[in-house]
């Protein structure tokens, strides 16, 4: 039986102990031993739980933490403790992995411990693993996503005939939405997301400031019912082209022709383009306490098949990226080529 904890136990710290207990046989067959969540850390009173981090770090049976806590603190301060312990530590923290993914990568290699992140992007779908691995001998010069699954609702709703604001209101109704939207529909999560794919397939650390960043406040119903009558439609990318290299996150026109044009409610796709492999498409639910989960759970049974040893994440030998501007769009809009 494998140890773990895991820290921050809300909508995906909890699904990761749901999906541990669900599907434990499944485990098995792939690990060929369980798992077992010995200890979960939150700051709220949870029965059970504890509240100090020394207790898990200090305790030999922990051999991986899954950091499910978001936010840069206390998760970095925790990683990095963990990790010099020689402790894995599995994360679906975008805002940690865009800030401190390199540093925490070295500490990690120096210490025969692996730190992943294959839930910060993309929710349940696998595309940091395939690029790190399946895709490793390939030279990508473009990768454009739908990387944000409350945009993509809002911007779905309105093409039903919805305003951005009737739109945004029913997205936080049904929880897709925070109370205050601000990093989602300010294009502020998808930059992090699109910064990190970035820096995983070039050999450079990219960040969310790099990026030219635009969300979609000013997307109208009337730019939808435009796009419409074009049988195209809006919708917010992520962009990285390795030509510039350029990072943009802004609305783009998709037309029909294009795979992205049918992603729609909270799903997330993302298109990579390869001179050998040509064009990949990825798709699947961006976000939700199961899926994320599931991306979460997939690195653990990665890092418990390699104790001691370290995973190369591609982050450890990034150095700093140089970004040229984008241009701005001659129109309101931008449009995928």
């Amino acid at each position: 039986m494998i140890n773990i904890a895991i820290l921050g136990f809300g909508t995906i710290g909890s699904g990761v102990a749901e999906v541990i207990e669900r599907n434990s046989s499944e485990i098995k067959n792939v690990l060929g031993d369980y798992l077992h969540v010995k200890y979960i850390l939150d700051i709220r009173d949870i029965p059970g739980a504890v509240n100090d981090i020394n207790i898990i770090v200090n305790d030999p049976d922990i051999k991986i933490i899954c950091e499910t806590m978001g936010g840069k603190e206390p998760a970095y301060t925790y990683t990095h403790l963990a990790l010099e312990r020689g402790i894995s530590v599995c994360s679906s923290n975008k805002e940690l992995v865009d800030a401190y993914g390199v540093e925490l990568s070295i500490i990690a290699r120096e210490h025969n411990c692996s730190y992943l992140f294959e839930a910060s992007v993309g929710g349940g779908i696998p595309i940091i693993r395939p690029l790190r691995e399946s895709c490793g001998h390939e030279k990508i010069t473009k990768i454009a996503g739908i990387l944000n699954g409350t945009c993509n609702y809002i911007l779905t709703n309105m093409r039903a005939g919805k305003t951005f604001d009737e739109a945004l209101k029913e997205a936080q109704d049904n929880g897709f939405a925070e109370r205050n939207p601000a990093a989602d529909i300010e294009g502020h999560d998808t930059a992090r997301k699109i910064a990190i794919l970035a820096s995983l397939v070039s050999g450079q650390k990219f960040s969310y400031e790099q990026v030219n960043c635009t969300g979609i406040t000013e997307v109208t119903l009337q730019d939808i019912i435009d796009a419409e009558n074009e049988n195209s439609t809006i919708k917010l990318l992520g962009v990285y082209d390795s030509e510039g290299p350029y990072l943009t996150v802004a609305p783009y026109i998709i037309p029909q022709t294009c795979p992205l044009y049918s992603v729609n409610s909270v799903f997330n796709g993302i298109m990579i383009h390869g001179t050998i492999v040509d064009d990949l498409m990825f798709y699947g639910r961006g976000a939700g306490k199961l899926p994320t989960a599931s991306a979460v759970v997939s690195d653990v049974i990665e890092c418990a098949k390699t104790l001691g040893q370290n995973i190369n994440n591609n982050f450890a030998d990034l150095k700093p990226a140089e970004v040229k501007p984008t241009e701005p769009p001659e129109s309101k809009f931008r449009y995928l080529e």
